[in-house]
């Protein structure tokens, strides 16, 4: 069985076995049979551990048919009485193009208003506004096998090698058998993405735009300009004419880069014939997110570097089906097939589905609307398949929007989440290997999403529940739908209607497909229309752009906001990803081997400015913005900028006490695409004070209490936490089991370490070891133990110790893909691995995914610490 990987926007195809287990689709041209360690572990996510099975209405497990009734009766009281505009839909990229498509008709073509908003605005909403204002379509030209036949591929404002490395091992391909290809990646911090680079450009944060309008204006200066595409093109004098402040002296010194470095880069880029440029989050995330993209965008348009192979400018999405979230009318100032709010569109679509009505002007984008939630303008949302609690700029206060808005709707697969948490009604959804319909990568692919294993309980699919509410409401005959596929058939042939060439995005090939065709869908590149029958690689090789005249546009673009920070915030925190975990951690942190490389919230800062404030390696820290504050450990890292900081996103309430990142990030962004910016908040840091610090393994998933921090982290047949208080170790560790009735077993050592294990029935219940510090233990030993106990009295010794005797564990994981830790590689380097590739020989780390390869490199340069 032959379907996708549910993360990032790489779009892999999966292939399933009869077993269960699952491997990369060698046939499908988004990887080539590759996946990448979260892909690799999609098997493991298939239990049904805390998965939500059956609806819930006011806190009580309800039958679903009741759930349903009450979601469609209350909504339609607000409707009643309120109007349409107080209800709101918020979605996920992570939902299926038929999920997206009943939702986007429901909310803006019977409903009757274009609250309809996606966590998509959170990733790609900047790119979206600058492929409109340049092409005058959302339309990413590329695609990637682009990577193979560049001369110059630009990564900025992306860590690829971690957050899509897939894509990113076909760029390190692409350079292993074309050496010449050059490889300059852009970006305040160094990354595991700069391994590959030949020049590493690390500019001050928020300052990409200056750096592009400096390119533009040096094109100018140094014959770079392609004059063949000046008649394709408006915008130009005046574009040019606002970048000729950005000089090579003015550039350097905003983007805080040396003049020879930047000149380096922009000669390489006017004098390589096939440039590719690839970004993400660093650049879309930012108060100029939208201005800093039409930048770029400027660039390629006026070298005439786009259109062909091995050149262009190309976003990388951040999620599996943003692209199809798009395609449908999924964010809020836009409808169903690319088209606007004009009157003409409007009307198009009104006829098309034969609604009562359609929205017609734009709805709230994210922010927005939980404000609205906040205000209490919005009566009613419908969360589907994403965690507001957490992901949302200001988490606390939409938090607190949820907890007081009279009707929260949440479709998911999980039970508890921060979201859930405010639902009034909870509806059991279907989870990735359950679902059936299509997706859209970041290079236009559309893909068929297959089920391959039954739904649990009452799960069913999000669009059919969206459907059974809108029959509920009366809107059935729109929404009587049995198959996915009648979804799509309806979808396709909206993209073509009325079409004309005047839209980019156009499925209308695919209309007609029957059901059997539509399940046997090769992977395919929009658009797909008489014009293209099998897809399209590549657009605008022709020159010919979706504006009214046919041409692209040029755009002056603003000037870098200033830093926030201040006195009283003095320092710069960046958010992002790390390799092994999604978003929310919704799935990925119950996976015990997706924890095995980063276990735990940090922070990272260069040595100097920990020390600044008083801060080592392996200290716990509190972070504090205006909105908030949170708490993690220190990692050092020389590749930071000084006075700067990153933090993870992923962590939440689930799996640690206080470490919410995007809690403290201000709801402040573009004001064109409406994306908050997440890579630029104000801080500053203080150590956290403890008087312990602890490991505790039990078998259960209970939050402790009464400590001052704590993180959670999945292992085979236990739940390990990291934990920090105050007092002594022994009181809380009593206070804890005081009504557990275990057996006690107890050590007391020297300078207040503290050890207990707790027995019940001959099996290993609990196990908790502290000290002043944070305690090195044999892991692995007492992970062990929960699976099977020590069965003589100096194994249980041992296991009271932490440590065994002749065992020194596998040290921190490196590689996850197959558990290969750093004490096992750094013995194979002691006998002779010299490099990446015999170390893969010897012990199959980076062989796989690769993205480990970075650190494998670094182990090889870097002695042992005693």
């Amino acid at each position: 069985m032959n379907t996708t990987c549910p993360y990032c926007g790489v779009g892999c195809g999966v292939s399933v076995r009869d077993d269960g287990s699952v491997a990369g689709d060698v046939s499908h041209p988004a990887n080539l049979g590759r996946l990448c360690v979260k892909g690799a572990a999609l098997g493991e996510t298939l239990n049904a551990s805390g998965r939500l099975l059956w609806a819930q209405v006011d806190g009580a497990r309800a039958p679903l048919e009741t759930a349903l009734e009450s979601a469609a009766a209350r909504l339609r009281a607000i409707i009643d009485q309120h109007g349409p505009d107080a209800v709101a839909i918020y979605a996920s990229g992570q939902l299926l193009t038929e999920d997206y498509y009943v939702a986007n008709k429901l909310m803006k073509g019977y409903i009757g208003a274009a609250n309809i908003d996606t966590n998509s605005r959170l990733c790609m909403a900047s790119a979206v506004v600058g492929y409109k204002r340049a092409f005058g379509a959302d339309a990413v030209p590329c695609c990637y096998e682009d990577f193979a036949a560049a001369d110059l591929v630009v990564l900025v404002g992306s860590n690829a090698a971690w957050t899509h490395p897939v894509a990113y091992q076909r760029l390190v391909q692409a350079k292993q058998q074309r050496p010449a290809l050059r490889v300059v990646v852009i970006d305040p911090r160094r990354t595991a993405s700069a391994d590959l680079a030949d020049r590493y450009l690390p500019l001050r944060p928020g300052s990409d735009g200056a750096l592009f309008s400096g390119l533009l204006h040096w094109l100018a200066q140094h014959d770079g300009i392609d004059s063949s595409m000046l008649p394709h093109l408006n915008g130009v004098a005046e574009t040019l004419e606002a970048a000729q402040p950005w000089t090579l002296a003015r550039v350097a010194a905003v983007c805080e880069l040396e003049e020879a470095a930047l000149a380096d880069f922009y000669r390489l880029f006017t004098r390589c014939e096939r440039v590719l440029t690839l970004w993400c989050m660093g650049v879309n995330q930012s108060a100029t997110g939208s201005d800093t993209n039409n930048a770029i965008l400027n660039v390629h348009l006026l070298s005439g570097k786009l259109g062909r192979a091995g050149c262009g400018p190309f976003s990388l999405t951040g999620q599996p089906n943003a692209m199809g979230g798009r395609e449908v009318g999924g964010l809020a100032n836009q409808l169903a097939a690319h088209m606007g709010f004009s009157d003409a569109e409007c009307d198009r679509l009104q006829r098309f589905w034969r609604s009562p009505t359609v929205a017609r002007r734009p709805g709230l984008t994210a922010v927005a609307l939980f404000e609205a939630v906040a205000r209490g303008e919005v009566k009613a949302v419908w969360i589907l398949g994403t965690n507001p609690a957490v992901s949302m700029p200001e988490g606390n206060r939409v938090a607190q929007a949820l907890a007081a808005c009279p009707l929260v709707i949440v479709s998911d697969v999980m039970a508890h989440t921060d979201t859930t948490a405010f639902a009034d009604i909870l509806l059991p959804a279907l989870g990735w290997g359950e679902k059936n319909g299509t997706v859209t990568n970041s290079e236009r692919r559309l893909s068929r999403q297959r089920a391959f294993v039954p739904p649990p309980g009452e799960a069913k699919p999000d669009w059919w529940l969206l459907a059974q509410v809108a029959q509920r409401l009366g809107f059935g005959d729109a929404f009587g739908w049995t198959h996915p596929a009648q979804i799509f058939r309806e979808h396709a042939a909206l993209s073509g209607f009325e079409n004309h060439g005047q839209r980019a995005f156009d499925i209308s090939g695919l209309a007609q497909l029957s059901d059997a065709q539509w399940d046997r869908l090769q992977p395919v590149q929009w658009p797909v229309n008489a014009r293209f029958p099998d897809g399209c690689a590549r657009l605008f090789g022709d020159r010919h752009f979706y504006h009214s005249d046919g041409k692209a546009r040029l755009l002056p673009c603003a000037a870098p906001a200033a830093t926030p920070v201040s006195a009283a915030l003095p320092l710069l925190m960046n958010s992002g990803r790390i390799r092994d975990q999604w978003h929310t951690m919704t799935r990925t942190g119950a996976v015990a081997r997706l924890m095995q490389h980063i276990d735990e919230p940090f922070i990272a800062l260069h040595p100097a400015t920990a020390q600044r404030w008083g801060l080592a390696s392996g200290d716990l820290a509190r972070v504090q913005s205006a909105h908030g504050w949170m708490a993690a450990r220190v990692r050092l890292d020389s590749g930071m900028r000084l006075n700067e900081l990153f933090a993870p996103m992923h962590w939440n309430r689930q799996f640690a006490l206080q470490s919410s990142v995007d809690a403290l990030v201000a709801a402040r962004g573009c004001p064109h695409s409406g994306q908050p910016a997440f890579k630029q908040t104000a801080v500053r840091l203080a150590p956290l004070r403890a008087d312990w610090q602890g490991w505790l393994w039990q078998r259960d998933i209970a939050a402790p209490d009464g400590v001052r921090y704590w993180a959670r982290a999945p292992q085979a047949g236990a739940q390990r936490l990291t934990l920090a208080g105050d007092g002594t170790a022994h009181d809380w560790a009593q206070a804890q089991l005081a009504t557990q009735g275990m057996k006690l077993q107890q050590a007391v050592g020297a300078a207040g370490e503290y050890r207990l294990l707790a027995w019940r029935d001959g099996a290993l219940q609990l196990a908790f070891y502290a000290a002043p510090r944070l305690p090195t233990l044999d892991q692995d030993l007492i992970a062990a133990a929960f699976r099977a106990p020590p069965g003589d009295a100096a194994g249980r010794f041992a296991l009271l110790a932490g440590r065994a005797a002749q065992s020194s564990g596998t040290g921190r994981i490196i590689c996850s893909c197959f558990g290969v830790g750093e004490n096992a590689i750094r013995q194979a380097i002691a006998q002779g691995c010299d490099s990446p590739a015999a170390l893969g020989t010897t012990l199959k780390c980076g062989t796989n995914c690769g993205s480990c390869l970075p650190e494998l490199k670094q182990l090889l340069v870097t002695p042992a610490t005693a």
